[in-house]
């Protein structure tokens, strides 16, 4: 079939027009630019540029625009008179603004899936390194990015002439600059105080956290200053914006020594009001000294993003690393922090509980993020104060706990810690990732909680900020049994024969009494053949019949206040998935004991729950009572309710327990027979 020469001719034109089409056209022609198009037409400057110049050219989409909240864009802090691919791009380019200040690139992630930042904004990558030539000739490229360049400016209504400031200038004229009314003065005074302008102009590319004059309040916190403070305020020779900060990675400041280290990191939350993300630092000082306390401050960026000659500032609400406000004063401190929501909770159980945090000496608050409430079904659970105030006190451990100590007590075991609430405790694991990389869990009242934000330092203790509310279920027994890394024996031994399948049913209620793996190991050291054959795959008939002994139906599930209320001091006899279950219960008056310990080095009874059950002439203790689950409540012990006549093997007796042991074991049957036979005849 022959194509007509007119549509050869039209798309022949067409080809060529976008070959030799110039950058004014490219972007004119692109709808999605049409903003900034419109801005560079009113620009003279920029359109002569476009016209005769080598250049590259930033531009913002519209949905950046849109974002934008500046009075004014500057169109030349778009531009760069030098035409740059990506991949000829250094840490630095030159604008053509006016004292062209520099534009800071920060490339995240390897090969085809780096990202690459002009101060703040994403380049896109499918829309830019578009190379292109003007009427002259001379080379233009096009870079798209999702974001409005912002530099830093005077204010209209100043007098003084001030283009590209270093970091000292920016606090030395800060009146004068456009920074939405923020004043920094207080924290000026320091830094001239302690003759640390040398660290603000020093030349290169660093990142500033500078605190607004509104953190510094209330006394004594500005007498806390020093020069290692200031220091910690800075991270050297790294030019971070929010956009492209590596979050969650400590990054060493200049107060990084032998004798002191101190280390700051980004993170991000969610406005409990809005979807807008707000980011905070925290400063964690790895090693203190007489002056200035171990742990995290943490300061939420009240202005990001500010671009000096020497690098980037950020405001912040706060000074890092001094630690000068208590527990309760960190929870009171900021009305929309990151646990506000908690506060809010505290206050409607009433302000009596905050008063007896605050009378602790020595507390480790372990607080639900906002986003941990918004995720919790407890609109009728704050209206029970009681039921509140318990959970409430599960949150409390009368004691200062770091990560470090958590880490250290944890060593190839979970050891548990006791809470402000009556016989409930918390339990830690640490887990590491293939690259070593450890995540801290705290597990109370049957919750698994993360500790996102850790040691964050106050003059009493110490907050660690989690991402569920403990004491609330929010799992199944099956889920339970599923994730908690002290059960995976027991979950393990319920998989051949499907007995943990029925566990996830929502409307029954179980109570479950599950040995821990410290429990399969006495029994192993106890009866080791019974256990051997216990774990084998052959005979998960035996495992399912007496995983079901440890199972009691009914209509509630039972606390163990609620067992011993029934069993009071006699036999209870409980109906079992499979037959009944008899049982004695002893609650036993053991001193309670506030420090962390290691079960796995050391048995220490006295901060046990207090809780023991008798089954068959052996008193068993329980580990962990009351782990609340949707459909029941789990009771975790230190021996299988089992004893060595349970499990009998025999060829005929493992036959016939059930067909699916018979069809697995036919053929190993059918071998021995053959041998015997052979045997017999030669």
């Amino acid at each position: 079939m022959k194509t007509p020469l007119g549509i050869v001719l039209i798309f022949l034109s067409t080809l060529t027009l976008g070959k030799n089409a110039t950058l004014e056209e490219r972007i004119r022609d692109d709808s999605d630019l049409s903003q900034f198009y419109t801005l560079l037409e009113r620009n003279q400057v920029a359109m002569a540029s476009l016209k005769y110049r080598s250049l590259t050219l930033f531009a913002p989409t519209n949905e950046a625009f849109q974002r934008y909240t500046g009075n004014t864009t500057h169109v030349l802090y778009h531009i760069s008179t030098v035409a740059t691919t990506l991949e000829q791009l250094g840490s630095t380019i030159s604008s053509d603004l006016e004292g062209n200040p520099p534009l800071y690139i920060t490339r995240r992630g390897k090969a085809s899936q780096e990202k690459i930042f002009i101060n703040n904004a994403l380049v896109l990558r499918s829309r830019s390194n578009i190379q292109l030539q003007n009427s002259d000739g001379r080379k233009q490229v096009l870079h798209v990015i999702d974001d409005v360049l912002q530099p830093l400016t005077v204010l209209p209504s100043s007098s003084i002439e001030l283009f590209s400031p270093d970091a000292f200038q920016f606090l030395t004229y800060s009146e004068s600059l456009d920074i939405n009314s923020h004043r920094m003065r207080s924290y000026r005074e320091k830094v001239i105080m302690n003759k640390k302008e040398i660290v603000f102009q020093a030349v290169g590319s660093h990142t500033y956290f500078i605190p607004i004059d509104e953190g510094f309040k209330p006394p004594p916190r500005a007498d806390l200053f020093d020069k290692k403070v200031i220091d910690g305020h800075i991270i050297p020779n790294r030019v971070l914006f929010t956009a492209a900060a590596p979050f969650g990675d400590p990054l060493p400041t200049l107060a990084f020594e032998d004798n002191l280290k101190v280390q700051i990191t980004f993170s991000q939350t969610s406005d409990s009001k809005s979807s807008k993300k707000i980011v905070s630092v925290t400063s964690n000082t790895v090693i203190g000294d007489d002056k200035h306390t171990p742990g995290n401050v943490l300061a939420e960026i009240v202005q990001a993003n500010i671009p000096v000659k020497n690098g980037v500032v950020h405001l912040i609400s706060r000074p890092l690393m001094i630690v000068d406000n208590t527990v309760k004063e960190f929870l009171e401190d900021k009305d929309d922090g990151p646990l506000k929501k908690f506060y809010e909770v505290i206050m409607k159980v009433g302000s009596d509980f905050m008063q007896s945090i605050n009378g602790m000496k020595n507390v480790t608050l372990f607080a639900p993020s906002n986003e941990a409430w918004a995720t919790s079904n407890l609109d009728n659970l704050i209206k029970d104060t009681e039921k509140m105030r318990d959970i409430l006190n599960l949150h409390i451990v009368k004691d200062r706990l770091t990560i470090d100590k958590i880490k250290k007590n944890n060593v190839n075991a979970i050891s548990q810690v006791a809470t402000n609430a009556d016989k409930k405790f918390l339990y830690f694991n640490v887990i590491a990732d293939q690259d070593n990389n450890e995540t801290v869990t705290v597990e109370g009242g049957g919750v698994n909680a993360t500790l996102i934000q850790a040691d964050i330092a106050a003059t009493n203790g110490y907050v660690h900020i989690i991402d569920r509310v403990l004491g609330i279920p929010y799992t199944t027994v099956f889920g339970k049994l599923e994730t908690d890394p002290m059960l995976n024996k027991t979950y393990h031994l319920g998989i051949p024969g499907h007995f943990n399948d029925q566990l996830d049913n929502v409307k029954r209620r179980y109570t479950f009494f599950v040995p821990r793996d410290k429990a399969w190991g006495a029994l192993d050291r106890t009866w080791p053949s019974t256990y051997k054959k216990l774990f084998m795959p052959h005979y998960s008939y035996h495992a399912t019949s007496i995983l079901e002994r440890h199972v009691i139906l009914a209509d509630n599930a039972y606390t163990m206040a609620d067992l011993k209320a029934i069993a009071n001091d006699s036999v209870v006899v409980l109906p079992a998935m499979r037959g009944v279950l008899k049982l004695k219960i002893r609650e036993e008056n053991r001193q309670e004991d506030n420090h962390m310990y290691n079960p796995h080095h050391q048995e220490q009874p006295n901060i046990n729950s207090g809780y023991s059950i008798q089954f068959n002439n052996r008193w068993i203790n329980v580990f962990r009572p009351d782990v609340e689950c949707t459909n029941g409540v789990i009771h975790v012990i230190d021996f299988p309710l089992l004893q060595e006549s349970d499990v009998k093997f025999s060829p005929i007796t493992a036959l016939s327990s059930s067909s699916t042991v018979l069809k697995s074991s036919l053929a190993h049957i059918f071998l021995v027979v053959i041998l015997n036979i052979l045997f017999l005849k030669y």
